[in-house]
Parts: C-alpha cells; structure tokens; sequence
C-alpha cells in the first residue's frame, strides 16, 4: 500500500450524490402528480413540491459535475478511466436515440392506423397517411419558424466543431469564441421555440371538435418537440459549463473530453431535429386542411 495504487482504475470516494438525487427525483415526481392532479391532501395546482424536487436535481447534478471536474484536475481519468466514460457517453446517447425511435414509432403507427381508429374501415389503411394529420387540425408551416430553427440547429453544428478543432491545435481565443457562439445560437433556438409554443397554445392550433383524433396529434407533436426543445436546455448547459472551464484553463489539446462529450450530444440533437423537422413539419405538412 505504501508503494502507490498498482492499477489504472480509479475508485472514487464515497458520494452523496446518487442518494441526494434519487430523492429529489422522486419529489420531483410526486411533486408533478401533486401540481396536476393533487394528492397527499394538496390540491391540484400546487406547485412546490415539484420545484423542490427540481432545485435538489439541479443541485445533484452542480455538485455531481464539479465533483468529476475535480477528480479530472486532479489526475484520476487514467487512459483506462478515459475509456470508460466514452463508452459511458456513448451508451446514455444511445439510450437517447431510443427513446426518439420510439416516439416515431408511435407517430408513424398512429398516422397509419388513423382512419381505422375513425371509421373503423381496414380497407382505408392504405390512405391512411392522407388524413394524419387529422382533417380539420391547423398545423404549423414549415418553412417558417421551423425552418429557421434548422439553419439555427445546423450553424450551431459547425460552430461546436470549430471550437473543438480549435482547440485541438490549442487556438484557445478561436475555440472560446466558436463556443459562445455555438451557445447563444442554442439559446435562439430555445427563444423561437417557446415564442412558437406560445403562438400554437394562443391559435389553438391542436383542439378542433370536428377532428377525429385531433388532441392525440397535437399530444405527440408537442411531446417530440417538447423533449428536443428539452435536449437543446441541457445541450447549451453543458457547453456553458464547457466554456467556464475552457475559460479556466481546464483542457487542453490532448486532454478535453468533457468538451468532447458535450460535442456528441450537441451533434446528437442536431441529427434528431433534421427528422423531427423532416417528418413533422415537411411530410405531415403545415397547412390546415
């Protein structure tokens, strides 16, 4: 023992974070079913349980990230250690790449099944996709705020690879600059996105009585988008955290796989919004019927 650590794992030290998190998920969970529906003699509509929930999330995963941070400053992410967490970010991204497959499999059956589900006719199947979705819902245009948000998407995925060639070649100033402008172009998107969100809730885009199926239609629009729109907040909060650290010091051109990471998953929702873009606004296009 006093000749030194024999191996190239790292053991970490003891951690509150995995039971302060698991906690505040489940209030945050209760919390939600309180806010909608209420529960353990609150009424519906109370709100604070879920945002104490969501304040001990939040302060999970401050203090879990500034915890890895400084296990990295201090020597312990070994070749080995390094490995794993790609692998790590490799497998979260591809759980995230299931969960989108499986909502295009709910959009995509419910489009070909609509007719069924309204006139109960399995001869119709076959034009079925005339009528997703449903005759008498207004949808959103295309090439509007939605196209927008693509170039905004795309530019964004050049931005976050120029800061990472940057900063390979150990530009500092470029890589600095390319990630804040790769930052600011996510938090356009978000902008748009919630001044679309309030525009589609103010029309009532989604709720028309004659509609057959028109609340299901607008459920998963607004649950594709939603959680992408969710992806894109966490995406441009982990390269905020990047560019702190960049701005730190932290990496360097050998060693930066926190950027790395941050990079995979930036690209990651940029690939899922060309198909939620492709299939949602174009496809199932955006005039009302």
């Amino acid at each position: 023992m006093a000749e030194g650590v024999k191996h190239d794992y790292h053991l970490v030290n003891p951690s509150p974070w995995p039971l302060i998190g698991s906690l505040s998920a489940t209030i945050m969970a209760i919390g939600a079913v309180i806010w909608m529906k209420g529960a353990f003699g609150l009424p519906e509509g109370t709100a604070w349980v879920f945002f104490a929930g969501l304040a001990g999330v939040l302060y999970t995963m401050f203090g879990w990230w500034r915890d890895v941070v400084k296990e990295s400053r201090a020597g312990d992410h070994t070749p080995v250690v390094g490995l794993g967490l790609r692998y790590g970010m490799v497998l979260f991204i591809a759980s995230e790449v299931m969960f989108f497959v499986a909502w295009f499999w709910m959009f995509f059956e419910m489009a070909l099944f609509n007719e069924v589900r309204t006139h109960s006719a399995i001869e119709e199947v076959r034009s079925a996709w005339a009528t997703w979705p449903p005759h008498g819902v207004h949808t959103v245009p295309p090439w509007e705020l939605p196209l927008v948000n693509t170039l905004i998407l795309l530019l964004s995925g050049t931005t976050v690879t120029w800061a990472h060639h940057a900063l390979q070649i150990n530009d500092r100033k470029g890589a600095k600059l390319a990630l804040g402008l790769t930052i600011l172009l996510g938090v356009a998107f978000t902008a748009i996105q919630a001044y679309e969100y309030h525009h589609i809730f103010s029309h009532q885009y989604f709720y028309s009585e004659e509609a057959a199926n028109a609340r299901l239609y607008g459920s998963t629009f607004i649950m594709a988008t939603g959680f992408h729109g969710f992806h894109v907040l966490i995406g441009t909060l982990f390269l905020t955290v990047c560019l702190i650290r960049l701005m730190a010091g932290h990496f360097t051109p050998e060693k930066h796989f926190g950027f790395e990471a941050a990079a995979w998953y930036w690209h990651f929702v940029d690939v899922v919004w060309l198909f939620l873009f492709a299939f949602i606004y174009v496809v199932f296009s955006g005039t009302a019927h």
